[in-house]
């Protein structure tokens, strides 16, 4: 972990919804370059799969079982990272979740308030518990993970839609307030990843353009490094294959079919 080509060694990171997926390819991606990494998800035993991953690449790990849509977990999540790591650089927001698509006139409002409380309020309540840490250190690196939704509407996706186009403008608020401190905030958008949770609402099944979880964790790790001072209150569209513009890649007459 000692190793000086390493880019993050000596700096600690949070990441949310880190049990699979993306999550899970971006806490490997960080340790890989020597971060210690708190790996916050609902999911114990997938928790601790990723963190003996973790530390298989020699660096250090905190599984963390916390919803982070609760206040009270959200700050404990910040208190038990200073407790093992001492400092905390970087807060990767990528915990999410989604239904299949539903129409607004049958959505119900528990289903409403659940994505948006995850997705959007998830991320305002951890960057808040993790901003006196990094307001104190004069430093930090906070990405949300923002989606194609965050730009893009589709018929049925109301609620995930509106947490993800929040996400940005989150995004952009929270960098304006914060770069005086030398912290920045960035969003990244990714399109189909290859997920769990993009089959667990039927939009997996047949595609053949989707992106790897890998690609998306290559983005958001050279945000977090000094290579990325420059960049800061942005929002990376990271579309691979399911680009709109590439004619008949995207998913939506795919997603018409599950309505």
């Amino acid at each position: 972990m000692g190793d000086a080509g390493m880019r993050l060694t000596g700096k600690a990171a949070i990441v949310t919804g880190a049990g699979r997926g993306i999550g899970r390819a971006i806490a490997l991606a960080l340790a890989r370059e020597g971060c210690a990494v708190t790996l916050a998800s609902r999911t114990r035993v997938e928790l601790e799969a990723v963190a003996d991953e973790v530390v298989g690449l020699g660096a250090r790990s905190l599984p963390f079982t916390a919803d982070v849509s609760a206040e009270a977990e959200a700050a404990r999540l910040v208190e038990e990272t200073l407790r093992a790591f001492g400092r905390v650089d970087i807060l990767v927001n990528n915990a999410g979740i989604s239904i299949p698509f539903r129409r607004v006139v049958d959505l119900p409002l528990a289903d409403w308030e659940r994505i948006l409380r995850v997705n959007l309020t998830g991320a305002f309540l951890c960057a808040r518990a993790v901003l006196p840490v990094m307001i104190r250190q004069r430093s930090g690196k906070i990405v949300n993970l923002g989606s194609l939704s965050s730009f893009v509407g589709f018929a049925g996706n109301s609620a995930y839609g509106a947490s993800k186009a929040g996400i940005v403008m989150f995004t952009k608020c929270l960098a304006a307030e914060v770069k005086a401190y030398g912290i920045d905030v960035n969003a990244v958008c990714p399109s189909g990843t290859d997920t769990r949770l993009l089959e667990e609402i039927g939009l997996k099944a047949g595609r053949t353009n989707l992106i790897r979880p890998e690609e998306i964790a290559a983005l958001v790790l050279f945000l977090v490094t000094a290579e990325a001072s420059a960049v800061t209150g942005t929002a990376i569209e990271a579309y691979g294959q399911s680009n709109p513009l590439f004619s008949g890649s995207h998913p939506s007459k795919a997603e018409d079919q599950t309505r």
